[in-house]
């Protein structure tokens, strides 16, 4: 078992307990569901959050939008592209412990995916919704990782906004012959490569180069694991060699970390602040 310590980077506080980044956690009794826009980047995000949450007990599964039809480095893979991914993608996934029955495939077109958000669409097609809503609800999802939706790629930000909107109708007593409701009991968002919005931080009043408000450091070993399961990416080789090389950057001097935003996908409106508000202001 990889040592994992759990940060709270607004309380400035690191214990070796997954509540910090999953509150409440109940072991043997969580299933953890990871939105991965592309096949390679809930492992690149997330992927010590995977191995994390197996640790503590929780299943894990991916749930992945995009087909990797554009992810063709030499023409004549254009037409197999697909299915040489699909193939990668499992043993990819295998190197980490998630099985195949885990791994979940929704097939749309890479560049694509902000056109398929919501239920119904144009020429009597179905969305991410009508996808989304009965897996989550027939594995009983409890926990979700969603990727980071802030200027990262048109499909990352729309696999963010399927996860923060589509993920809290899982819970919802609404189109119940998709599925049995169960409620979400926390989502949280993971960078791929790009920087996080800082509207957090903002809110917060902490320095806006922060803009992650959990991490995990793990042990160097898992990032070898990570670096193996990548490399079951062929088809891919020339992106991969640049992300393995950004991702050094990640080593902290006590491990190699991961950053995330929890995130409330729903927040309640507080009346309380603008009462106490308006009671105090004058009349003219």
């Amino acid at each position: 078992m990889s040592d994992f310590v759990f940060y709270d980077l607004r309380r400035k506080v690191g214990k070796r307990d997954i509540n910090i980044l999953f509150p409440n956690w109940e072991a043997g009794n969580e299933r953890v569901m990871v939105l991965s826009p592309h096949d390679d980047d809930a492992l690149l995000g997330a992927g010590y959050a995977i191995a994390a949450c197996q640790a503590y007990g929780s299943t894990v599964s991916v749930c992945i939008f995009c087909d990797g039809s554009a992810g063709y480095s030499r023409p004549e893979h254009k037409t197999s592209i697909v299915e040489m991914r699909r193939r990668e993608t499992l043993r990819a996934y295998s190197v980490l412990g998630v099985p195949e029955e885990h791994v979940h495939s929704l097939g749309y077109p890479d560049f694509s995916l902000v056109s398929y958000i919501g239920w119904r669409l144009s020429a009597g097609r179905e969305g991410t919704l009508a996808r989304l809503i009965p897996l989550l609800r027939s594995q009983r999802i409890t926990r979700l990782m969603i990727p980071n939706g802030y200027r990262e790629h048109s499909d990352h930000e729309a696999a963010y906004d399927a996860g923060r909107y589509d993920g809290v109708q899982a819970g919802d007593p609404v189109l119940v012959d998709w599925g049995t409701p169960c409620s979400i009991k926390s989502t949280v968002q993971y960078a791929v490569w790009g920087d996080l919005s800082p509207e957090d931080a903002l809110v917060s009043g902490e320095d806006t180069r922060i803009r992650a408000n959990k991490a995990i450091v793990a042990d160097y070993g898992l990032e070898r694991t990570i670096a193996e399961a990548l490399a079951q990416f062929e088809s891919q080789g020339q992106i991969i060699q640049g992300l393995l090389a950004q991702r050094r950057e990640r080593d902290c001097g006590l491990g190699m970390m991961e950053l995330y935003l929890s995130l409330d996908p729903r927040p309640k409106l507080e009346y309380g602040p603008y009462a106490q508000l308006i009671r105090s202001l004058p009349l003219e």
